[in-house]
């Protein structure tokens, strides 16, 4: 999904040296973990809507719609994936010493904290409560070990074996995982047994949050100390710059989650505790949330003028956005002010516009093999020769 030199073409990108539609690499071979981002993207406009108000007529049926779609997607993907790594254990390799690609490892746990989180947010609807918690489950448990996982090896890669020119707003993506662990933990802990089991789930998810949000601020200022000192973003690249909301938006969220689970689970006085950190921590990450909006949003607006085309970094308009409808919700029903919930109405308005630009352009990338082809190999450099003159 992106590069971090501005020389080398973003992942997924359709450029003039992609291969054509008549290439043989229609396979996995150049299938990156990139790709779960499509599957972040697509459950997130479940979960997102399904929490909006007022009530939409057809809105909770259309989520389940797409969380299905979402969960159809993973399952294909992870497929794909261990193909990738079966047959082409090389490119495999690559990927995790490429510092371009790397991060996107975060996003496997991602995509399935994603999916298995809706399948109880609105997954039931159509599942039955008992399959949804043992999918959720199942989903969460991966997860939230391929995020811890992603979260140390990343970064160890990083420092030992990658070469790196500057910062990256992708840095942030292993590091977030844990975040998204600690948004979508809250849901299982009714369906615990009460006592040491809701309690130590519950202070998990805690430790997570902060895991997170500590990594999460030694990494910022390196984003935007690379954008003060080195300008603007290669264009291919400049929609990563929505990742920043990631984190912000998904704490926001899990503190209000936690909110919401704490009492009965944990002694009245940190059940109050939490109640309050939702809309004390939360108010003010929302608003950075906004301002960080506004000034992405104008990086994108000035390339898009300077002729940027369709990447998977497309993808990047999506997830972080949904997170920041979820925090805007929850804010919504701990303050209980109109402004949060109609900034959520927005905010879900944007993410279905942007999801449907990059799923289109990302089916019409797949149709025409574009997306899967890899990079046509440089052309030999023309022989020595002799030329007469006069």
């Amino acid at each position: 999904m992106a590069s971090l030199a501005p020389s080398r073409p973003a992942l997924g990108a359709t450029t003039p040296g992609t291969r054509s539609a008549a290439s043989p690499a229609r396979s996995v071979r150049h299938l990156g973990p990139n790709w779960y981002a499509s599957v972040m993207g697509t459950a997130i406009v479940a979960n997102a809507g399904a929490g909006l108000s007022p009530h939409v007529p057809g809105l909770r049926t259309f989520c389940a719609a797409v969380w299905a779609l979402s969960f159809t997607m993973l399952l294909v993907l992870v497929g794909a994936r261990a193909v990738h790594w079966l047959r082409h254990r090389d490119q495999a390799r690559a990927h995790l010493l490429d510092p371009a690609v790397a991060p996107f490892y975060g996003c496997l746990s991602m995509a399935l904290l994603a999916v298995g989180g809706g399948a109880m947010i609105v997954g039931r609807d159509w599942t039955g409560l008992p399959v949804a918690v043992a999918l959720d489950t199942v989903l969460f448990t991966a997860g939230t070990v391929v995020g811890l996982a992603a979260a140390v090896a990343v970064p160890y890669l990083m420092v030992v074996h990658h070469r790196i020119e500057s910062a990256s707003p992708v840095w942030l993506l292993p590091v977030v995982a844990p975040m998204v662990s600690a948004a979508l933990g809250p849901l299982l802990v009714p369906h615990l047994p009460a006592g040491q089991a809701q309690e130590t789930l519950l202070i998990a998810c805690w430790a997570m949050f902060g895991v997170s949000l500590l990594a999460t601020l030694v990494m910022l200022p390196l984003v935007f100390g690379r954008l003060v000192t080195g300008g603007p973003l290669p264009l291919a690249l400049t929609p990563t710059l929505f990742l920043v909301l990631g984190p912000l938006g998904q704490s926001t969220t899990a503190a209000n989650n936690f909110a919401d689970v704490a009492p009965g689970v944990l002694p009245a006085p940190y059940a109050h505790g939490f109640a309050a950190f939702a809309v004390l921590y939360g108010v003010p990450v929302m608003g950075f949330a906004l301002l960080w909006l506004a000034l992405a949003g104008a990086m994108v607006l000035r390339a898009r003028l300077q002729g940027m085309g369709f990447a998977m970094t497309f993808w990047a308009f999506t997830f972080p956005v949904g997170t920041c409808v979820t925090g805007a919700e929850g804010l919504a029903q701990h303050t209980g002010l109109a402004v949060f919930r109609w900034l959520a109405v927005g905010l879900y308005v944007f993410l279905v516009a942007a999801w449907l630009v990059a799923g289109r352009h990302t089916l019409r990338g797949l149709v025409s093999g574009a997306l899967l082809a890899g990079p046509a190999p440089v052309p030999a450099a023309p022989r020595p020769g002799t030329v007469r003159t006069r």
